[in-house]
């Protein structure tokens, strides 16, 4: 992985590069941020740089030795630890087949997707006390190579309470010319005792004119699609993806939209209950996107009316809407629609009941419509 191919992230590409270059390497780094913005990537194409034979002045030369074993997920002294299922193998070496594949084919993805890959049963998985005891057995060997080892865990937020406590010591003070990356995607759920020992990266979202032109030239969208999607997934390479894949339901996520800001500006109660009925059957990832869909038309709503138009990030479709909606949707209102429904997100991730919940959606939604 060479940092050309690293979607965005400029800025840390240079504070990458420059830590090789001056000899500052700090021995544990933390990439924080959500997978669908490149951690696993950008460190991927961090440690190539760092290997690699023959440093260019802004990548790694992706020929030498060194970088073909690295991009190939084969270098001697660089070695994994990956959230894993428990009731299959406790290790992640059982697994490094699997996650070679996976980076090969795309390297940004998600921990429910490398699940979906390593489990047909969709069971947790979690970095364990065994794991644990793999790493530290591994780094107390000397490097192949007499140059740095290096151990990237993934998804270091689900390395459990045991595992954890266990990693503090190495973390701290670990074996000469030894590198802990670690990458993750919710602070909340790392202790405080391994954040205060590593060096922390916050890998912000992929820019959105960085992914616009990505979608255009690797999925050959057009630039008004292209905008669109990147808007939509906030700059989100994985989500975007993911809505590349899923034309139809963009198409399904929008009617709904439309179909409920008619009904709630009618005050059709009974219309109102039946599109509650019908999206609360759909399952709870479409009702995310749905509501994420929803928050990014009241967003471009809002831009339309106090931009003239200029920084919209629309389809034609969505245009043709929002040329009769947007003025639906203004400082009066915007407050509410957009707490309610990053709400309804939440409490959707924490399994609330989703009939309960949109019915009473539709009601709000009724109420700040006629608050324009």
């Amino acid at each position: 992985m060479q940092f050309k191919d690293v979607v965005g992230q400029d800025e840390l590409k240079a504070h990458l590069i420059q830590e090789v270059n001056q000899g500052k390497i700090s021995h544990a780094q933390m990439f924080l941020g959500n997978a669908g913005y490149g951690g696993l990537p950008l460190a991927m194409a961090f440690l190539q740089y760092l290997f690699c034979e023959n440093k260019q002045a802004k990548d790694s030369c992706g020929e030498c030795n060194s970088c073909r074993k690295v991009n190939e997920m084969q270098h001697p002294d660089i070695h994994f630890s990956f959230p894993v299922v428990q009731a299959i193998n406790k290790k992640s070496d059982f697994f490094l087949p699997d996650w070679r594949a996976q980076f090969a084919s795309q390297p940004y993805f998600n921990l429910n997707q490398w699940t979906n890959r390593i489990d047909d049963k969709g069971r947790t998985p979690i970095i364990s006390t065994e794991e644990s005891q793999e790493i530290i057995r591994k780094l107390s060997f000397k490097s192949f190579e007499g140059g740095y080892k290096v151990m990237l865990i993934w998804m270091a937020e689900e390395m459990n309470l045991q595992c954890s406590n266990k990693l503090l010591k190495i973390l701290e003070e670990p074996p000469a010319k030894t590198l802990f990356i670690l990458i993750a995607d919710s602070q909340e759920k790392l202790l405080q005792t391994i954040l205060s020992r590593t060096q922390l990266l916050k890998v912000p979202r992929i820019h959105l004119d960085d992914l616009s032109k990505y979608l255009q030239i690797k999925y050959q969208q057009d630039g008004s699609t292209a905008t669109s999607i990147a808007s939509q997934t906030e700059g989100n390479l994985i989500e975007a993806i993911e809505m590349l894949n899923s034309n139809l339901e963009k198409n399904i996520n929008r009617d709904l939209f439309i179909q409920l800001m008619r009904v709630c500006y009618k005050k059709d109660v009974n219309p109102m209950l039946d599109w509650a009925e019908e999206i609360s059957g759909i399952g709870k990832e479409r009702q995310k996107t749905f509501l994420k869909y929803a928050l990014h038309m009241f967003r471009q709503s809002l831009l339309r009316n106090y931009t003239e138009n200029q920084l919209t990030k629309t389809s034609a479709e969505e245009e043709a809407f929002l040329k009769n909606f947007s003025k639906f949707i203004t400082g009066n209102n915007i407050h509410g629609f957009m707490e309610n429904f990053n709400d309804a997100v939440y409490h959707i991730d924490r399994n609330a009941n989703p009939k309960i919940l949109f019915t009473e959606l539709c009601f709000k939604v009724m109420r700040f419509i006629h608050f324009a």
